[in-house]
């Protein structure tokens, strides 16, 4: 497979040429205003604001066009003048010729460094997609919508993780939150997408398959390793297992927060009497160390899985983010709708920055 990385380097948009009237238009008005002030008023030097404005949204080659007109503009004031052999004009002329050169430079290399960014977006944004693989908007009976925000500013991923799977007559579901932030978060992520995916098709019971995630985190931890965060990993995870043919959601929880179900009027927590310790903690497990809650899901009703960047959201005043109170008051059944407008009204509620990674899988049993 050819991988093909975005063009390099800026194109002028029609937002961009249309602000190129803006240097010109400079141009234009302080020869128009030096001739008209007389040979004892010298405006030449402010002919250096036109490529200096070029540059703050041009690119290099833009900017040195601009500056050749704007050296061009120097020289003719001088020859209209008759002041080209002065010592005056020339300083004039070679100043200016000097700070286009230097904006040009100062271009060039915040190109450069654009453009490694624009490449480092790009790769963020494949990993995204490969690690956090789109959920269908239906699979088998259900129909899902998802969404996933990234604390760190500009990154696309993090440490919060989730997956949907197909296995015979059901649909196994894992969302997870992974202990930290950076590189090591995001690589325990992989690690567990990766091995739920291989093993979740299998169908093995649905202890067995935790007992599998946790050690497969468990053993990672413990191989040798430079990073101070090694040995220490662990994840919070809910794994479920929705059938075909019964109104039954089957929940293994390990230290995650209770999902939470959207039936009739009100909200009802998948409340574990006594969730487990998260993936990774503790010693090896076996199957016979989980055992599966199971809770009425029928046909409407609505499933809520997320991870704690939701709940512990704050507002300006320091107030945690009140799900259950939003989702009974909105009462909306459409999965789409209201991880959008979960997504939007968890943003405002923490003025447009979160604090911590967030992800949302709504589910919802078609009738």
């Amino acid at each position: 497979m050819r991988i093909q990385f975005p063009p390099a380097g800026p194109r002028l948009s029609g937002g961009r040429r249309a602000l190129l009237a803006a240097p010109l238009g400079l141009i234009a008005v302080i020869m128009v205003a030096d001739l008209a002030t007389g040979p004892d008023i010298h405006l030449g030097p402010l002919l250096v604001v036109a490529p200096a404005l070029t540059a703050t949204f041009g690119s290099a080659r833009l900017t040195a066009a601009v500056g050749v007109v704007a050296v061009t503009a120097q020289i003719i004031l001088g020859v209209l003048f008759g002041r080209t052999s002065t010592a005056d004009h020339q300083t004039q002329t070679a100043a200016l010729f000097l700070a286009t050169a230097f904006l040009v430079a100062f271009r060039a290399v915040h190109e450069r460094h654009e453009r490694a960014l624009d490449r480092a977006r790009w790769v963020a944004d494949v990993a995204q997609k490969v690690l956090l693989k789109p959920l269908p908007a239906q699979i088998g009976p259900l129909e899902l919508a998802s969404a996933y925000v990234a604390a760190e500013a500009e990154a696309q991923i993090g440490g919060d993780l989730y997956a949907a799977v197909r296995a015979r007559d059901a649909t196994r579901l894992m969302i997870g939150d992974c202990r930290g932030k950076g590189f090591t978060a995001v690589g325990d992520a992989a690690l567990l997408l990766g091995a739920f995916r291989a093993a979740a098709h299998r169908f093995p019971p649905l202890p067995r398959l935790v007992a599998h995630l946790h050690n497969t985190v468990y053993w990672d931890s413990e191989e040798p390793a430079d990073d101070l965060a090694a040995g220490e990993s662990f994840v919070t995870a809910a794994v479920l297992e929705i059938p075909d043919d019964r109104p039954r959601v089957h929940v293994i929880a390990c230290g995650h927060p209770p999902p939470l179900l959207v039936r009739g009027g009100g909200v009802v927590p998948l409340e574990i009497p006594d969730p487990y310790l998260p993936l990774g903690l503790g010693t090896p497990t076996t199957e016979a160390d989980y055992e599966t809650e199971t809770f009425d899901f029928p046909d409407g009703d609505l499933l809520l899985l997320y991870t704690d960047g939701v709940i512990e959201a704050r507002d300006a005043h320091g107030a945690f983010y009140p799900l259950a109170e939003r989702l009974a008051s909105w009462g909306e059944r459409d999965p789409e709708r209201l991880v959008r407008r979960l997504h939007e009204d968890l943003l405002a509620h923490a003025g447009g920055s979160l604090g911590d990674d967030v992800a949302l899988i709504a589910i919802r049993r078609k009738p």
